[in-house]
C-alpha cells in the first residue's frame, strides 16, 4: 500500500510539472484557484497515466483509478462551493 501510496504522489506530482504556466493562469473559476489547479494537475496526471506503458504490477491501474477519484472529488467539492456559497 505504502508504494501505491508513493506512486500515486509521484504521479500527482509530475502533472504538476507538466502543466504549462499558461495553463495555470487561467483558472475557469477564479473564486477558487487552488482547487481549478488541483484539478487540471489531475487532468494532466490521468492522461499520463493512460499514456504509460505497461501496468507495473497493477500499480498504474490503481494509480489510474485514485487520480479518477480524486478528480471526482475535487469537480464535486467545487460545485458544492459554488451551490451553497462556501468557498473555504
Amino acid at each position: 500500500m505504502k508504494r501505491s501510496a508513493k506512486l500515486f504522489a509521484l504521479t500527482l506530482v509530475l502533472g504538476l510539472l507538466s502543466v504549462p504556466i499558461s495553463a495555470v493562469a487561467n483558472y475557469e473559476d477564479e473564486d477558487q484557484p487552488h482547487m481549478q489547479a488541483a484539478l487540471d494537475a489531475l487532468k494532466q496526471a490521468e492522461h499520463h497515466l493512460q499514456e504509460a506503458k505497461h501496468d507495473k504490477g497493477g500499480h498504474r491501474a490503481k494509480a489510474l483509478a485514485a487520480t479518477r477519484e480524486a478528480i471526482k472529488h475535487v469537480e464535486e467539492g467545487m460545485k458544492f462551493a459554488d451551490k451553497d456559497d462556501h468557498k473555504k
